[in-house]
């Protein structure tokens, strides 16, 4: 059985498109994007890239201590990824914003899954996907976690054992 050991909320302004997660003890640079992913990962960093009319998100971070239950809501997409946390200091990163640091307590360093969820506020688009150039579909929800963003974003994260 999981049980949530941390949480966090931070407000966000994606910059070029993108902003990223990543342990601090990595270099931020260098990443290509890939335009079939939503998420972008490498060794102690995840990128997201989001629309380019994202400019206020806001996104909450959980630690787990095991594989957590899925929470349902009208998510818009849903990704997981593995990632190596060398250190386990995070911080989010924006282009524009540079390092905002997370206060969010992870077991040990080693090898992550992550979860990230997220929905678009339709009364802030349209949106143009950052994957296809083309207009999204984006369906009406009224979900309070949005509050006034343009994007809510749920990132679960969970050591993972067997490596």
């Amino acid at each position: 059985m999981s049980r949530l050991l941390d949480a966090f909320d931070a407000r966000v302004s994606p910059s070029d498109g993108i902003f990223g997660l990543y342990d601090t003890s990595v270099d931020t640079y260098g990443m290509e994007a890939d335009s079939a992913k939503w998420l972008l990962a490498a060794p102690g960093l995840v990128y997201m890239q989001v629309p380019s009319q994202v400019i206020r998100a806001t996104v909450r971070l959980e630690s787990w201590s095991a594989l957590p239950p899925k929470k349902d809501a009208p998510w818009f997409g849903r990704e997981e990824v593995e990632v190596r946390i060398p250190s386990g200091d995070l911080a989010i990163y924006t282009i524009d914003g540079g390092r905002q640091e997370v206060p969010l307590t992870l077991p040990t360093p080693g090898l992550y899954s992550m979860r990230w969820q997220w929905m678009l506020n339709r009364e802030s688009g349209p949106f143009t996907s950052p994957l296809s150039w083309r207009t999204l579909e984006v369906p009406p929800v009224r979900d309070e976690r949005l509050d006034d963003r343009d994007l809510y974003c749920l990132v679960q994260i969970w050591r993972v054992f067997a490596e």
